[in-house]
């Protein structure tokens, strides 16, 4: 029997690590290792390739219109590309484009590149010199931050630097994810960084190494008495861990604010486990696969924090944010905070193909514990609280958004973040505390 690890992600919505992370969006379950832990078998012929993503899909595709094959008959692909596929390269583009005739978003191609950083984000590791970075105003790469402890903090590279050069490439015209490829690479070998800082240039060559992935970005009290925690993926395979440590951090706290706000997804497996931190009976979703089977996945009833809980979500919290919202928010145990969610009520299984690429396929759609399905309607908050323009540009959106530039300033506990803000009001009701000092100021919010 052939085992997937299940996903719950939308498209590329952030890059921030280089040598770090880019996450896409997705919901993945099982064990990853299931899939990719055997080599690449040598020889690989194209056909085979093709033939194999073919049947790949005729076994596993949900289709998310209700069609089945997106209302075609999947046999013509089978024999379509016979005798024109000579190298790796032609199976390649013939795969994508069988897979682009699906009409799914999510089940697509992934090249060498693309599958490994996805391998990477569920392993928490990759190889690199540990620094966010970002794109400012003037198109120009940025360091956000060194990531303490790594190589880039230890040979000094600073926050607001601007990369100009990476081994002799000059970085002008570059994106967040171009700058991470040619930053990353294997352990133990050199990467040459020339710096712009201020009016100096600065030549600093890094030795790449092993760099961690957090998913638990952020994890302090706030106002005395409240917890807070700002999850950014569910991707990582130590995420489950990552939110046991903070709530044993902040087991003091009357109450908590979970930030899922621009959490892409990630793994199925960490969002029923995450969710079961919360609960202590009930459903926490439920996937339905093309046939219509229906498998619920039910609370282990071992909660590990039952105090008041907020969760702050916007249009960036997507798959397995909105798993864990939405199974928290149904059982009565959370209300919801800031903007209607992304909407990605799909779920994928990743699959190893032998040449190292991979696709990641639709298999099945879920529901909440409500039996609602949010696919392309998000869930909506408790209290809302929308963000203008003008908003952004004067810092109040979320507090790791720096107006000027990718440099961040903020911190969650200057409170200048209007839905933190917000949150953090909705707590203190909840708790009994009419005024606050970090609170009080906070307006009403009206839809």
């Amino acid at each position: 029997m052939r085992r997937k690890l299940l996903f719950t992600i939308p498209l590329l919505l952030a890059a921030s690590l280089a040598g770090a992370n880019t996450l896409s969006h997705e919901v993945a379950a099982n064990n990853l290792s299931d899939r990719t832990s055997a080599s690449v078998l040598p020889n690989v012929q194209p056909p085979d390739l093709y033939k194999h993503v073919w049947r790949l899909i005729k076994e596993d595709f949900c289709s998310a219109n209700n069609k089945a094959y997106n209302g075609q008959d999947w046999e013509r692909w089978e024999h379509k590309y016979d005798g024109k596929l000579e190298t790796l390269e032609d199976a390649h583009v013939a795969i994508a484009t069988m897979l682009a005739s699906l009409g799914d978003r999510y089940t697509r191609f992934l090249d060498h590149d693309a599958f490994d950083d996805e391998k990477s984000q569920i392993d928490a590791k990759l190889c690199g010199i540990g620094v966010q970075i970002g794109i400012d105003k003037n198109h120009r790469v940025i360091v956000v931050a060194p990531i303490e402890g790594t190589p880039a903090a230890r040979a000094g590279v600073q926050s607001g630097d601007e990369i100009t050069d990476i081994d002799g490439v000059s970085t002008k015209g570059f994106s967040v994810e171009d700058a991470a490829k040619h930053i990353r690479g294997e352990a133990n070998t050199k990467v040459t960084l020339v710096l712009t800082r201020g009016k100096e240039k600065v030549t600093l060559p890094v030795i790449r190494a092993e760099i961690s992935i957090k998913a638990v970005q952020t994890a302090k009290m706030l106002d005395g008495d409240v917890g807070y925690i700002r999850l950014s993926s569910f991707i990582s395979q130590q995420a489950n861990q990552e939110m046991k440590d903070a709530l044993n951090r902040l087991s003091s706290a009357k109450g908590i604010i979970f930030d899922l706000r621009d959490n892409p997804g990630g793994l199925l497996t960490n969002a029923i486990e995450i969710s079961n931190m919360f609960l202590n009976k009930g459903n926490i979703v439920s996937t339905v696969d093309r046939d219509g089977y229906k498998t619920p996945a039910q609370s282990d009833g071992k909660p590990l924090y039952q105090k008041p809980l907020v969760i702050l979500i916007n249009k960036g919290s997507a798959s397995a944010s909105e798993i864990t919202s939405g199974a928290l928010h149904d059982n009565g145990r959370c209300l919801l905070v800031g903007q209607t969610t992304f909407g990605k009520g799909l779920v994928q299984g990743i699959n190893k193909l032998k040449d190292g690429t991979g696709v990641n396929i639709t298999i099945a759609k879920y529901l909440t514990p409500s039996d609602i399905d949010i696919n392309k309607k998000g869930i909506g908050p408790d209290v809302p609280v929308n963000l203008s323009e003008k908003d952004f540009k004067e810092g109040k959106g979320p507090w790791w958004e720096d107006p000027e530039g990718p440099t961040v300033k903020r911190a969650p506990e200057d409170l200048k973040d209007i839905q933190l803000k917000a949150a953090l009001q909705v707590l203190k009701k909840k708790l009994g505390v009419t005024q606050s000092p970090l609170a009080m100021e906070t307006p009403s919010f009206k839809n």
